[in-house]
């Protein structure tokens, strides 16, 4: 991560003497070794870390070991960096919200004496809250993750607890899973968890070796723990203290479970929400459905860019950075995060997201107030969890007040509206907003905060309980105010009595000190010399002047020290019942943020749709058993956003039994990969409840989006460029249904071209008749089209497959080529791969040799797209029909297929060759009218 800013960049210095330092060192080497925990420590103006910690941090932050410096000699020499504030918040934040690999520990004390203050991992934030999100919003909900396995021959069941501290929910889950922990990994994506617990003595089985790669392809940090932490004895008592409501229904939910109860008993330990009494009666617990959203793994998001990475140019290179509009203070964020990574299944609830939408879209002015309003909103969930854990105080409680009374704006400009969905409008906002700020419950919370908050004071940036609020604070106020009155009447008389101008000569201050005292320049001083030692008590005398008392002065201002303390104390006092007051409408403000960041993010979708140059459109969506997915004119949605991109827009029309499965061919840099990539953001978009960039769009929902559209080595985990791309095609193989969406793109190009044609060829072969789910299949092998005449010669299939192709043009005299990015029915013939090389400026050498190679090699390929011209002795291509080449390589495969299914070793070899022969001349009938064929022959 790149720490550019100067002052972040700025080493503090190092301060520790002798003693200090020898009794640092002989702490430090008391503490456990764990390669994980990277260790702060505070030394009050600035952080330092040691050890190996601090070669990390100096070569990972500051990008240089010079930052190191050494504490002690020879061979007790520890090496140490010192860290400045903003840099210590910068790398807590990137160790905690950015990576997956790292705890954090922060100690304080000094000399041998230290202790630990605060410990976080990437699922346990909440002691770091305040350092993580005190300048930035918090976009995502951390989630805590524990799983229980259960092996079983080739299959596994998982048990599944987990924990959302921000939204306060515990849920639970057990399923069956295959090799590949497909389900698993799609939960762990659509959960958004962050760190998963894991029991140790499991992680010892060579069967857990593809669940830990699971894990690891979703980036949450595992934490291994004791395996008799997975317990669920006791589990009842203790939902009975966390769970809100009647223990009853949990007893039921938690009696369903087998493998789920353990793992949530191991979780409820390592998360400690039993040590926080702030966490009793506020929980919610439920069953989690895998099937209640549409499954994404790690490679879709990936290939989907549905999240922002650091590598991105702009916001705009990711679905969230460019549907992220949100105007509430991390509400809207945190929501859209979970909606884009579960995408909805349920027709009637996506059309009722439409209808929003779409109400939002059409009524521009509703849109814009609304979106004004939600900008005064701070975020609700967070200020309620800070007052509940008591780390909150008055500030929390005004910024509640002041999003409260922006609802009744937000319900003036609902109620405005009369148009063809003001019933949803009503039924799913105004009724509940009414509900909500009625006399008994956000009314009353209003009246406590008039009533008990000195508002006035907030203009000074003040927060304080106003004193007629309590009758001990009114006369410890009045008291106050009185002493404070005494002593200014003194400092008027004191100024009569010295001939001294008040504050102008004579100053009345007020040091941490001394308390009050007077001050005079040096320059009056010898004026009243012989007063000031005769009846005062001269105290300081600095170059600012000097500072001097009284006995009256001194006894008023000990008075006036004891009423401000006593004035802070009750302060104190009542801010803790106020607290502990607003703390009753939890369940009022949880639900109010829920309706409010639900707005905001339709709010930002309608947003998005109407402010693009080219308008969204709204998705006809059907159920999953009906209809077809056909977008015309689909762009995407962050190609086009791009300012250098003018996006040339492309029908898909994925339709049962004609073209559900779509072979794409076509030059390289033609615009392949975007196609079919766009298609699967687009279905995404749908099922969230967004309008789509398409002219007119009809989407049957999907369970699942299944992509493989290019994989990077893995060289840590020892698997290769191809190995990758054979597990991501494994977990698709494995894992899909006839209502998944499947995206492929160059499947078999990192082995040799004839084992990566017939792997494709098998998997392409195994989709149709087995998965028979719309697929997209993006490939350079053309010998693949054929597979569309294979099909159609199938009885009984009901899938349909169909050829598509880029189109490019060549110019014949120049030989450039020009991509035209549109897709087209029908076959390609040819790659242009040399013609690409020679846009990236190969040497014309190099250009001349390849097209050579190329040539030569054509001559020995069956699918040979050339010809020899005896007359000229030159090469030319050879102008084949791709739909003659398409049949007659169909006509060929079946050939050899039919050859290959026959039982030699059952036959006698007269009848054997008889087959052969008759079998030969059924060929040479077919390829009487196929040049292709006879060439082949």
């Amino acid at each position: 991560m790149e720490a550019n800013f100067e002052e972040q960049n700025k080493l503090p210095e190092l301060k520790l003497d002798a003693k200090q330092a020898q009794g640092f060192l002989s702490f430090f080497k008391t503490l456990p070794n764990d390669s994980r925990a990277v260790r702060f420590f505070d030394r009050k103006d600035y952080y330092t870390a040691h050890g190996e910690n601090s070669v990390f941090i100096a070569k990972t932050y500051y990008h240089t070991t010079t930052a190191l410096r050494q504490i002690g000699n020879g061979s007790n020499a520890l090496s140490s960096v010192s860290i400045s504030k903003n840099m210590f918040e910068t790398i807590a934040r990137d160790l905690l919200l950015e990576r997956n690999d790292h705890t954090v520990e922060l100690y304080e004390g000094s000399g041998s004496n230290w202790r630990l203050v605060k410990a976080g991992s990437p699922g346990k934030i909440g002691s770091f809250e305040d350092v993580l999100f005190a300048n930035n919003e918090m976009q995502d909900t951390p989630v805590v993750v524990s799983i229980f396995p259960n092996f079983q021959d080739s299959r596994c069941v998982i048990g599944m607890a987990y924990v959302d501290l921000t939204r306060r929910i515990l849920g639970l889950a057990e399923f069956l899973d295959d090799s590949r922990f497909t389900n698993l990994e799609s939960s762990l994506v659509a959960i958004g968890a962050k760190e998963c617990i894991f029991p140790a003595e499991s992680g010892k089985s060579n069967e857990c070796k593809s669940l830990y790669d699971s894990l690891e392809r979703c980036s949450v940090m595992i934490t291994e723990r004791k395996k008799h932490e997975f317990k669920g004895r006791d589990l009842e008592s203790d939902l009975k203290r966390l769970v809100k409501g009647n223990i009853e229904p949990v007893r039921d939910l938690i009696s369903g479970f087998d493998l789920a109860t353990p793992a949530l008993g191991a979780l409820l330990s390592f998360s400690e929400l039993l040590s926080d009494e702030g966490n009793y009666g506020n929980f919610t617990i439920r069953r989690y459905d895998i099937g209640g959203f549409m499954r994404l793994d790690s490679a879709a998001m990936r290939a989907l860019n549905v999240m922002e990475s650091k590598t991105d140019a702009n916001k705009n290179f990711s679905l969230f950075g460019l549907m992220n509009r949100t105007c509430t203070a991390g509400m809207g964020k945190r929501l859209l995060h979970m909606w884009l990574k579960q995408p909805l299944v349920d027709l009637n609830e996506i059309k009722t997201r439409l209808d929003l939408v779409q109400c939002f879209v059409e009524e521009a002015g509703l849109r814009q107030d609304l979106r004004q309003h939600l900008k005064r909103i701070s975020d609700v969930e967070r200020l309620v969890r800070s007052l509940e854990k008591r780390r909150g105080g008055l500030q929390h409680i005004i910024k509640l007040y002041q999003s409260t009374i922006r609802l009744p704006f937000i319900k003036t400009a609902l109620q405005q509206y009369t148009g063809e969905f003001s019933s949803l409008i009503s039924e799913r906002y105004l009724k509940k907003l009414e509900a909500l700020s009625d006399e008994d419950h956000l009314g009353k919370f209003i009246d406590l905060v008039e009533y008990s908050v000195d508002l006035d004071q907030l203009e000074n940036g003040e927060y304080m309980i106003s004193a007629s609020y309590d009758t001990t604070l009114a006369s410890l106020k009045d008291q106050k105010e009185l002493l404070e009155q005494q002593i200014h009447e003194l400092h008027k008389k004191t100024a009569m009595e010295l001939d001294l101008q008040v504050d102008k000569a004579l100053k009345l201050d007020k040091a941490a000190q001394f308390g009050h005292v007077f001050r005079i320049t040096k320059k009056e001083e010898p004026k009243i010399r012989k007063k000031l030692t005769t009846q005062f008590i001269v105290l300081e005398t600095r170059k600012d002047g000097v500072k001097f008392t009284n006995t009256k002065l001194k006894k008023l201002g000990d008075q006036y020290q004891n009423v401000v303390d006593d004035y802070k104390s009750c302060q104190k006092e009542l801010v803790d019942r106020v607290v502990q007051t607003v703390t009753s409408f939890s369940e009022v403000f949880e639900e109010l943020a829920g309706l409010l960041s639900q707005m905001d993010v339709l709010l930002s979708f309608a947003d998005l749709a109407a402010s693009c140059p080219t308008p969204y459109c709204r998705p006809d969506v059907t159920s999953s058993d009906a209809g077809d997915i056909v977008l015309e004119g689909s762009r995407h949605p962050c190609v086009e956003a791009q300012d250098w991109v003018n996006f040339i827009p492309n029908d898909c029309r994925l339709m049962r039994g004609k073209s559900w499965f779509q072979i794409i061919t076509g030059p390289n840099m033609g615009g392949k990969s975007t196609f079919i990539r766009q298609v699967g953001v687009i279905v995404l978009m749908a099922q969230v409840g967004s309008f789509v960039p398409c002219d007119k769009a009809s989407i049957s929902i999907r369970d699942c989006i299944f992509a493989r559209v290019g994989a990077g080595d893995c060289q840590l985990r020892g698997v290769s460029t191809f190995m990758q791309e054979m597990l991501e095609t494994a977990s698709i193989l494995k894992g899909a249904t006839d209502k998944s969406l499947i995206i492929i793109d160059e499947l078999g190009r990192g082995t040799s071209t004839y084992d990566g044609f017939g792997l494709a060829w098998a998997i392409c072969e195994h989709l149709v008749q087995v998965k028979k789910a719309p697929t997209l299949f993006a490939t350079h092998f053309h010998e693949l089209t054929a597979l569309a005449q294979a099909n159609s010669e199938v009885a009984g299939n009901t899938v349909g497959v169909a050829n598509f192709h880029v189109s490019a043009h060549i110019d014949t005299e120049s030989r450039k080529l020009t991509m035209l990015y549109k897709v087209e029915p029908g076959a390609c013939d040819q790659s242009f791969g040399i013609h690409v090389a020679e846009f990236a400026n190969f040497p014309e050498s190099v250009v001349g040799l390849a097209r050579e190679k190329a040539a030569e090699l054509e001559d020995f390929s069956p699918s040979s797209m050339i010809i020899n011209n005896e007359e000229s002795g030159k090469r030319k291509s050879r102008e084949d029909d791709p739909e003659e080449v398409s049949r007659g390589a169909a006509r060929a495969h079946k050939f050899l297929k039919e050859f290959a299914e026959m039982p030699l070793d059952k036959m006698e070899l007269k009848d054997s060759l008889q087959r052969i022969r008759e079998m030969k001349d059924e060929l040479e009938k077919d390829a009487a009218d196929c040049h292709w064929l006879r060439r082949f022959l």
